[in-house]
């Protein structure tokens, strides 16, 4: 059963993780740029607005990019106050203009003092500038936990340290926290975990970008949407009642059975099942 599985969803990988994927999905919207800022922030953007039918959602990245001038990193290190009114009339379901002109402080407080959006995801104690970069050929995946293992998953650290650190800001609107979810609530955090999946992952494949180096993609939790919690469910690959953090972990070290390095390249397949498939 659990190589028919394995074969079966490698199968689904190979469908699904591969340029056409791009066109239909919210991941479009970072690739209509090649600078690393730029990419980061509207990765983001996108992963956050990511509820609802996905043209809609791309229709809505593409209206923020317009109101940005068609360049978000300069328009946020850049704009001054009256620039800041069109964006006034900016809303996609309960994101309003409040929750885009924070975005936007926080982006620009960030981006002051920072190369990348990565380093929002590191926590004090290990301080981002003396971390070592990596390349391929130099990583290392510890994707093979032992199963009675109690350290609590990198990602989970990360996750709960980035909505800290995003909320650090003076006076941050109180109702944009429900835009950015964390393990300690809970949430299962799929639209961050998709985003990191965006950033982190690195294959020959041209759907996510790998241009970020501390986050390992053994690391990754996978993004538990209501497509791919169904499909997994189907699939006997979660027996956990609720849907919930600890289902989007118990999922993913399910699926670091099959791939240790990288088990959340099958989000293709269960997605790609889920929603076009309707398995």
């Amino acid at each position: 059963m659990f190589n028919n599985i394995k074969a079966f969803l490698d199968s689904k990988v190979i469908q699904y993780n591969q340029p056409d994927f791009i066109k239909n999905d919210p991941v479009s919207i970072p690739h209509l740029f090649t600078n690393r800022q730029d990419i980061e922030i509207m990765g983001l953007w996108a992963a956050v607005l990511a509820w609802g039918q996905r043209v809609t959602i791309i229709n809505k990245c593409r209206e923020l990019i317009t109101l940005m001038d068609g360049a978000p990193y300069d328009f946020i290190m850049n704009h001054e106050e009256p620039d800041l009114k069109k964006l006034l009339k900016f809303k996609h379901r309960t994101f309003n203009d409040i929750d885009t002109l924070y975005f936007i402080a926080f982006f620009r407080y960030h981006y002051e003092n920072h190369q990348s959006l990565e380093s929002a995801f590191i926590p004090a104690e290990t301080p981002f500038n003396q971390l070592v970069i990596l390349n391929d050929s130099e990583r290392s995946y510890p994707g093979d936990r032992s199963a009675n293992a109690v350290e609590a998953e990198p990602i989970e650290k990360y996750l709960n340290h980035f909505r800290s650190y995003f909320f650090s800001l003076p006076d941050f609107p109180h109702r944009t926290k429900k835009h950015i979810s964390s393990p300690s609530q809970k949430s299962t955090c799929k639209r961050l975990n998709m985003f990191l999946r965006w950033m982190v992952r690195r294959d020959n494949c041209g759907v996510d970008f790998g241009i970020w180096n501390h986050i390992k993609p053994s690391e990754l939790i996978v993004p538990c949407d209501l497509h791919v919690d169904r499909v997994a469910r189907k699939l006997n690959l979660i027996t956990r009642k609720q849907t919930d953090w600890q289902t989007a972990v118990e999922l993913t070290q399910q699926l670091r059975e099959f791939d240790p390095a990288d088990p959340v390249k099958y989000d293709f397949a269960l997605f790609g099942l889920g929603i076009e498939e309707k398995f």
